[in-house]
């Protein structure tokens, strides 16, 4: 049986994109079965991983809106095991499109219902928005990882986000956890980020990741060159974040076992 991790954030700029590639292409490099879902309508996820969105025939939108089959939406990336269901900028208006119609909050869950089994992971990108896209993807998902930026106002917006998290624990998908706050765009030169290491773990204590995904040229590169970074560099520092982050994702399911 395969886990949902939805990766959000309401506050842009955080690395939700990076995290949701990377984290995926570390996960197949390590031979796990990975289905990526890009449900945010800026589909960065979609291009950085080099596909043209202006040859994108089918995208979770018409999974949502048109309740196409998600099989016909996927994609396969330059890694074995790792698919991707694209998105589309047509995705801005299902949070309209959706309004109307019953149980809107549970489509993706029954979207991706059938796919479950054919992956071990699926891991969605949610938009930096607490729209009904991203409440979709929390209904649907196991866990959440929060990233949460090492620079100024890292803690912003973050209570709005935990109370939405609630909420749907409440009223949604009570089985919902957070895996973890990703500590991201770390640089250990500079006072601030160590200091706002230290604020989130010692206000959220093991619930942080042990391993800080640090700035690194690659990691910014890579996107350009359409590439996760283990791609791009896999000797570079990000790529090894990444990695050690995979790994320390599955520990961390495997106690809970």
């Amino acid at each position: 049986m395969s886990k949902v991790i939805a990766i959000a954030n309401q506050k842009g700029g955080v690395g939700k994109t990076t995290t949701a590639v990377n984290l995926s292409a570390s996960l197949a490099v390590l031979e796990h079965r990975i289905l990526l879902i890009d449900a945010d309508p800026q589909a960065n996820s979609t291009s950085t991983l080099g596909f043209d969105l202006n040859n994108i025939q089918n995208s979770i939108y018409e999974c949502l809106v048109d309740r196409i089959s998600p099989r016909n939406a996927i994609l396969h990336t330059e890694i074995k095991g790792f698919d991707l269901i694209p998105s589309h900028i047509d995705l801005v208006g299902a949070e309209i499109e959706m309004v109307k119609i019953p149980d809107r909050e549970q489509i993706m869950k029954a979207t991706i219902s059938n796919l479950k089994n054919d992956y071990d992971f699926v891991i969605i990108d949610c938009s930096p928005s607490l729209g009904i896209i991203t409440v979709n993807a929390l209904t649907a998902a196991d866990s959440i990882i929060i990233p949460v930026q090492c620079e100024y106002y890292a803690l912003e917006g973050l209570g709005k986000l935990l109370n939405t998290i609630k909420i749907i624990q409440a009223k949604l998908n009570p089985e919902l956890i957070i895996e973890g706050f990703l500590l991201s765009m770390f640089d250990s030169r500079l006072r601030l980020s160590n200091q706002v290491v230290e604020e989130v773990r010692s206000h959220f204590k093991d619930m942080v990741f042990e391993t800080i995904i640090q700035r690194n040229v690659k990691l910014a590169e890579a996107p350009s060159h359409n590439k996760p970074v283990i791609l791009y560099d896999a000797g570079s520092s990000g790529a090894a974040s990444y990695l050690n982050l995979a790994k320390e994702l599955i520990q961390r399911i495997k106690k809970r076992q």
